[in-house]
């Protein structure tokens, strides 16, 4: 089981389905993170290395959160709905049900 620092900052990725917010938000408090520190991810804002990225997957349906560690953050031209967060390298830590049924 991973342990997560529940001090960090998570950046949600909802691509596109802001239906599922709350759930993916309440899925995500279950698993030690606070509400407070979870933050929608925008194109123009990234995160820091060591915060997490918090991932509806596997779009345009997605049954689980893909959580991921930034480890780096590169200066990059904004791309697209991409945005920023083209320069964010991250690494795969785990994942969550959306839903315990």
């Amino acid at each position: 089981m991973v342990e997560f620092d529940t001090g960090k900052d998570v950046y949600l990725f909802l691509h596109g389905r802001m239906d599922l917010k709350e759930k993916a938000t309440t899925a995500l408090v279950s698993k030690g993170f606070s509400e407070d520190k979870i933050t929608m991810a925008l194109p123009t804002k990234v995160g820091q290395v060591g915060d997490y990225m918090a991932m509806l997957w596997m779009p345009p349906n997605p049954d689980h959160i893909k959580i991921q560690q930034i480890t780096k953050v590169e200066q990059v031209e904004p791309e697209g709905m991409v945005g920023l967060w083209k320069g964010v390298s991250k690494d795969d830590l785990d994942t969550i049900p959306l839903s315990s049924s």
